[in-house]
């Protein structure tokens, strides 16, 4: 149970007590979980759609699934994403600069761009498939696969930062397990909903791969930062490709 509350912890904002401080095995156990959040980030959003569609337009509607969305995730990954704009805008050319910038905590005018393009995409995407499609639980899918793609991340990506908590979880990683899930969790989506669920796959999968490539040819590896952006853009691109499909 214990490493369940922490990855509720660490990927919300909602304060679960823990019994006692958690070890290395404690905090590598947790990350098997982080589909289950996004499971229960997703059945959020889809109750916040579900109140706000009996009230308000779609649009209005859109912006407060989001809105929770963010409030819940305490913008974590958000925070991941314009880093690592920052970063790789003035580290051009070199990793070791693209690292050191990535840690500073000042948004530059390319994160806080990208923010607003990034947000505005979403909420143009919740507001287009809210009027395209009436099954809400839908939005359980762009939660639970990025952070799918967390364990994906770390069971094929070296981790760049020497000590701290991602150190102390890719140490103690249970890959088996993950990759289990990783091979599990696709394949009930494909049986599921076949045709949706393979353009989800297909449009998430090269997804990853792009910005893996980015990842490892700039910095070796990954950090953080790095995997919020990931969970973010993957996010963004399961929402358009479930756009596109009812479109």
């Amino acid at each position: 149970m214990r490493p369940f509350l922490l990855a509720c912890q660490f990927l919300t904002i909602i304060p679960l007590p823990t019994t006692a401080t958690p070890d290395g095995e404690d905090i590598g156990q947790s990350s098997l979980y982080y589909p289950l959040i996004g499971l229960l980030l997703g059945l959020s959003l889809s109750a916040t759609a579900y109140v706000s569609n009996l009230l308000f337009t779609h649009i209005l509607s859109a912006v407060l699934v989001l809105t929770i969305w963010v409030i819940l995730t305490g913008a974590l990954h958000l925070d991941g994403f314009a880093d690592s704009v920052d970063a790789w805008a003035g580290g051009l050319g070199s990793g070791e600069r693209t690292l050191r910038i990535m840690k500073d905590p000042h948004c530059g005018p390319m994160a806080v761009t990208a923010l607003v393009l990034l947000l505005l995409i979403k909420a143009a995407t919740l507001a287009a498939l809210l009027m395209l499609s009436g099954n809400l639980l839908l939005l359980l899918i762009p939660p639970v696969l990025a952070r799918l793609s967390i364990l994906v991340l770390f069971l094929t990506t070296p981790y760049v930062r020497p000590l701290g908590l991602g150190e102390v979880l890719i140490n103690h990683f249970p890959r088996r397990t993950a990759l289990a899930i990783c091979l599990l969790l696709p394949t009930f989506l494909l049986l599921a909903a076949f045709s949706l669920s393979l353009k989800i796959i297909l449009v998430s999968g090269l997804s990853f791969l792009m910005l893996r490539r980015m990842m490892i040819t700039r910095i070796g590896g990954c950090t953080g930062d790095t995997t919020g952006a990931l969970v973010e853009m993957l996010e963004v691109g399961v929402l358009l490709t479930m756009v596109a499909h009812y479109g």
